[in-house]
């Protein structure tokens, strides 16, 4: 199978089915959204249909206007059709996290030689949104409820395990997110050995919202972490 299988064949099989606290709703693009499906195989397809060796970058889980629209790690609709050249019929999204993320590609060359070289995805691969007191919905961290934490391990665990086979460079794993998300993923690596090292970044979702002013410093920062 080649890269771009595993990964499609790893999304058309999540699911999870376990406790979930009160007020939070689990967040899966590709049982919700028939679009996302076809979009993201179309992604991969185009950027993973090889055997290539990657390294992994892991986010934290999927956003709603990212990754819960599209499928795809840090990609929203509007970078989806203007950087990769995939249109997505019917939905429209726009991820702050998303721009930064296409900056940095632009930067390392353009997403074919990005792509080529790592593979994007989460923590926990699915997302989840919590009915705020006015009915409305927001996104949700993994870790941001002690008992949610707890249900997902296995489930987190499995993932990282299956994802780890598609082809990954463990010598080194690179986290996004200095606090929580780096603090879980580096005691479960402890655990489990995932990585010979694993190196935190900034998160991007925070570089924009308040370190906006820096964005490209961060750049060159990844790009120095990303290529050493």
């Amino acid at each position: 199978m080649t890269f771009a299988e595993k990964v499609t064949a790893f999304n058309r099989s999540l699911s999870y089915n376990g406790t979930l606290p009160a007020g939070i709703r689990i967040m899966n693009p590709f049982e919700e959204l028939s679009e996302a499906l076809r979009i993201s195989e179309r992604f991969y397809n185009k950027y993973y249909n090889d055997s290539n060796t990657r390294k992994i970058i892991l986010g934290i889980n999927p956003g709603r206007f990212g990754a819960g629209i599209t499928g795809i790690p840090f990609t929203d609709t509007k970078r989806l059709a203007d950087k990769c050249g995939i249109s997505a019929e019917g939905i429209s999204s726009h991820e702050t996290s998303s721009v930064f993320v296409y900056d940095l590609i632009n930067k390392y060359g353009g997403p074919e030689k990005f792509y080529r070289d790592f593979y994007i995805n989460s923590v926990c691969p699915l997302g989840f949104v919590k009915t705020g007191s006015k009915g409305r919905e927001v996104n949700y961290n993994y870790y941001d409820d002690i008992e949610l934490t707890s249900s997902l391990l296995e489930f987190i665990m499995f993932s990282l395990k299956e994802q780890l086979s598609f082809g990954i460079d463990r010598e080194t794993g690179f986290c996004l997110g200095t606090g929580k998300n780096y603090n879980f993923l580096n005691k479960l690596n402890k655990e489990l050995t995932l990585f010979d090292r694993l190196i935190p970044l900034e998160h991007p979702r925070f570089i924009m919202q308040y370190r906006l002013k820096k964005k490209d410093e961060y750049i060159e920062k990844y790009l120095r972490l990303l290529k050493q």
